[in-house]
């Protein structure tokens, strides 16, 4: 699979067709138009080359050269540093600060609940769900103030929120009327061809 087809790619990601960080990671890179090899990974048998470059053997991987990323985070900031144009992160240090808390909070309140849908605790996963829901209903009114999540451009807190949002119905989490606008905002950010050409075979079953 390639991002972009017709260039010679520069580097490497190793990648996991249904795993949400690796999905960050090739939105950015679909985003900015870099010709990249991405490298499927399962999670049985996993790629030698991939146990070698990285000590935790984890996806999303970025082999750029003789630089080995293993951080979504730092990936995704790499990406936008290595390659400015489209910018993903406000050139203003008080606006990117902004950004970075609100990709952390995104991470820690959201993303870490995706374990308990992998889990056969019901219990605990219907409680993530409700976690989620409430979260995403709490904060809705902010996606009417603006095109993108909190700014006026498309940045990395996008990238991170997407592919959550994408995978709503796979997680069994319906929103509520109250949550319209950030449907509203999903529909509008899914129509982007850089959104589909970042998806894996995988992730567009999730909506076949």
């Amino acid at each position: 699979m390639a991002i972009l087809a017709g260039r010679r790619p520069v580097m490497t990601l190793f990648s996991n067709g249904a795993c949400p960080q690796s999905h960050r990671v090739r939105l950015v890179l679909a985003e900015k138009g870099i010709a990249v090899d991405v490298v499927e990974v399962g999670s049985e048998v996993l790629p030698e080359d991939l146990i070698e470059l990285n000590p935790y053997a984890s996806v999303p991987t970025l082999a750029d050269r003789d630089l080995v990323l293993y951080n979504t985070q730092i990936i995704m900031e790499y990406l936008d540093d290595r390659y400015p144009h489209p910018p993903l992160m406000p050139v203003d240090t008080v606006a990117r600060a902004r950004i970075k808390l609100y990709i952390y909070r995104m991470e820690r309140d959201w993303y870490n609940l995706l374990e308990s849908f992998t889990m056969r605790d019901e219990k605990r996963a219907a409680q993530a769900r409700k976690t989620m829901r409430d979260g995403l209903t709490v904060i809705a009114p902010i996606f009417e103030q603006k095109p993108f999540f909190m700014s006026n451009e498309m940045t990395l807190a996008d990238c991170t929120l997407l592919p959550l949002l994408w995978r709503l119905p796979s997680y069994a989490i319906e929103l509520p009327p109250e949550a319209k606008a950030v449907l509203q905002y999903a529909e509008r950010l899914f129509s982007r061809p850089a959104f589909k050409r970042s998806l894996s075979a995988a992730e567009r079953e999730l909506r076949s």
